[in-house]
């Protein structure tokens, strides 16, 4: 049964970090790039990061370059997001996913195969 769990959300201040794990099970991880999308209340869904399945392109959206990294341990079927310097406006479900094809079509919500349950992050003082 092909499954993505994601874990690691919770609530933290502002500034403050969290590590995101998706953990792929059911399917050969290593034949997907892997993507993390988020999902704030009201909002469409955003990409907020991407990565192939070799691990050598990554992909991240202008809204959280330089605090947000991906990166994934593919003989560990997981794939991480680290963030940094968290701040309000990163508060959303985020929700880890799988595309079968690498290109510029990764930054669209509506491309990906396979999804996640989600985790919720909320960021507040």
């Amino acid at each position: 049964q092909l499954q993505l769990m994601e874990s690691g959300g919770g609530l933290v201040q502002p500034g403050g970090s969290l590590r995101l794990s998706c953990a792929a099970s059911g399917f050969t991880f290593d034949y997907y790039h892997s993507g993390w999308i988020r999902q704030a209340p009201g909002k469409e869904r955003e990409v907020v990061s991407g990565i192939s399945n070799s691990g050598g392109n990554t992909y991240t959206a202008d809204s959280v370059k330089g605090r947000f990294t991906i990166s994934r341990d593919n003989p560990k079927n997981t794939v991480y997001l680290q963030m940094n310097s968290l701040k309000p406006e990163d508060t959303a479900v985020y929700y880890c996913a799988a595309i079968r094809d690498w290109g510029p079509n990764i930054m669209s919500a509506n491309n990906y195969d396979f999804w996640g349950q989600g985790t919720q992050v909320t960021v507040s003082s």
